[in-house]
């Protein structure tokens, strides 16, 4: 029962405690402990967003409206061609197997969305009927949308002229300003088709997150290499409220290209099918990454507003199966 399940949690806390305290912390010891309490990290937002999908009463604050400057950068950043240290380093203290270690990859000049895609922008594309035009919609996501019935993202709803959304227990108005939330891979690649864009590469996305115009050595997180506090200025993370900042808010924390919220706020979509990097091997967790590089996961990147900041940076990879919709997320585009 529930007594005797947070019982045992605090008897295994306890001895995991004593053992460390005892020591020597041998390389597997550290291994272990560390990526025990980033897993458990992954849990309790999947616990959060289990909370979202059952609809139970909300249980954090709404966001706090962090007020946009009157200049809502839109458009793209114009990227140039160049290499990409593609993935985590040695010398970036722990990562999961997937990150493992970074190469060099080419990168044709592209341009990436300032922001992630907003309801406002998302909402013309479902006004536009683009949920009855198939034409958008690849045969799996075809197929989905058979099997669901979704004429709009999962949890709005029309009221008259109005949208509303569920957030947890709550009904609100759409906030025309947030980023698009719990759409999946399928709808991304959507409405991108509608819009004439396309979903960025991990590669591009990692590229926009981490490296700057002058050509500085990549950065650990989007402002910089140092988890700055207070993280409050910087990213909506660590489960702070019950939902996602506007788009463009957090200037300090845009990153070296001038891309907002790469970290925090909604997981984005790639179009990167989730894949070992060359020369990987499995981490003594060897279930952690390999048994899903055979299915079709794509990878998400960046985290969101649930997201503890200790678990982010601009390498890290999650990755998901196309029809999720459950998790926080959303994307942002490139041009075609």
């Amino acid at each position: 029962d529930f007594d005797a399940t947070r019982r045992y949690a605090g008897a295994v806390l306890e001895r995991s405690l004593e053992m460390l305290d005892r020591g020597p912390v041998t390389d597997e010891l550290a291994y272990f402990t560390q990526l025990s309490i980033l897993h458990q990290d992954m849990h309790n937002e999947a616990f959060c967003y289990m909370w979202q999908t059952l609809g139970y009463p909300m249980p954090l604050p709404a966001p706090a409206r962090v007020h946009v400057t009157a200049c809502f950068p839109e458009g793209d950043i114009e990227i140039p061609p160049g290499r990409l240290e593609l993935g985590a380093a040695p010398a970036s203290g722990f990562v999961f197997d997937n990150e493992k270690w970074a190469h060099e990859a080419e990168l044709p000049a592209f341009s990436i969305a300032r922001h992630a895609v907003t309801n406002a922008q998302y909402r013309a594309f479902v006004e536009e009927g683009g949920y009855r035009r198939r034409e958008f919609w690849s045969d799996a996501g075809r197929q989905m949308l058979d099997e669901t019935a979704l004429a709009a993202p999962r949890y709005w709803r029309r009221d008259g002229d109005t949208w509303l959304v569920r957030r947890f227990d709550r009904g609100m108005a759409l906030d025309p300003l947030e980023p698009v939330l719990h759409v999946s891979f399928h709808e991304a690649e959507a409405y991108c088709r509608w819009a004439g864009r396309r979903l960025p590469t991990e590669g591009e996305w990692e590229c926009a997150a981490a490296t700057s115009p002058d050509g500085s050595i990549k950065r650990r997180y989007p402002w910089g290499d140092a988890a700055q506090r207070p993280v409050e200025a910087l990213a909506q993370v660590d489960a702070r409220c019950a939902g996602p900042a506007h788009a463009c808010a957090f200037p300090a924390g845009r990153s070296g290209w001038g891309a907002c919220q790469m970290l925090g706020n909604v997981w984005e979509w790639t179009s990167s099918r989730f894949a070992p990097y060359r020369g990987f091997s499995a981490d003594p967790y060897k279930e952690y990454s390999a048994p899903w590089f055979v299915d079709d996961h794509r990878v998400l990147r960046g985290g969101s507003f649930a997201t503890p900041l200790r678990l982010l940076r601009n390498t890290w990879r999650n990755f998901y199966m196309p029809h999720r919709a459950d998790v926080f997320c959303g994307f942002r585009t490139c041009a075609a």
